[in-house]
């Protein structure tokens, strides 16, 4: 069956790099008029309009620090506008481990500043998108293994943030549900070709990594933009409140 997002209006916040970048092209190759957003690369935003609009894409960008609820509102605000007045898909993909620290050396900052860009940015851009999104819209999540299994060292809020993600996508299907507006997420284990890996991870751990995935391979961002595309097409209409686990069989629910 071929995805025919044709007519429909998407919204992918960080969708400038890595694995938003991924998505919002393949949601482009399917039809869609795609806005994305960006906090900081602008180069690289720039970049990513240019291949979506080689792809025939009526494409824009917006700058947005999604953690701040007054400027959500404006962009968000903004996008519609752009795409005439609408928002039939959104894709909460902005987010950010910002930095390793463990527990007892934490500032309240810091935990703060992760529970606010992954998961408060959800809320907020979720909030002012739905003001815009006609019965019968998509919502997809960016969570994360990290919520499964607890993540790495130094990471205790980012894997807090992301199984709130979780949490909140299942309280949002339920909500939303009699507008026939679906709710699921996403929990990608190890992506290559993101920025988020080579800062975090590291280049050259990357091979211990892999040996421990089952499927043997990194995953990469086409990986994770399918079952976006399964979610906000045809083939997932009655599919709601649920979590694509995307690792290579590196945890299983």
């Amino acid at each position: 069956m071929q995805i025919n997002l044709d007519g429909k209006t998407a919204l992918v916040t960080g969708g400038n790099v890595g694995i938003g970048a991924g998505i919002a092209k393949a949601l482009a190759k399917c039809g869609a008029q795609v806005s994305i957003t960006y906090f900081s690369h602008e180069s690289e935003a720039v970049d990513t309009l240019k291949d979506l609009n080689a792809l025939g894409c009526q494409a824009e960008m917006f700058q947005l620090d999604a953690t701040d609820s007054d400027q959500v509102a404006t962009v968000v605000s903004n996008v519609a506008a752009s795409m005439n007045g609408k928002i039939d898909i959104l894709v909460n993909n902005a987010g950010h481990l910002v930095n390793r620290v463990t527990t007892d050396g934490m500032s309240d900052e810091h935990w703060h500043r992760v529970i606010d860009v992954n998961l408060s940015s959800a809320f907020y851009c979720t909030r002012e998108a739905l003001k815009r999104m006609p019965d019968g819209g998509r919502i997809v999540n960016m969570s994360s293994m990290a919520a499964r299994n607890g993540g790495g060292n130094g990471t205790v809020p980012y894997a807090a943030s992301k199984a709130g993600v979780i949490g909140l996508t299942r309280g949002l299907a339920k909500e939303l549900a009699p507008r026939k507006i679906t709710v699921n997420a996403l929990a990608p284990g190890f992506i290559a070709e993101t920025p988020f890996h080579e800062t975090f991870t590291g280049l050259d751990n990357y091979a211990g990594i892999i040996s421990g995935i089952p499927l043997g391979e990194a995953g990469l961002p086409p990986d994770v933009a399918g079952a976006v595309l399964y979610y906000v097409s045809d083939l997932g209409k009655w599919v709601t409140g649920q979590v694509a686990e995307i690792n290579g069989g590196a945890w299983f629910v």
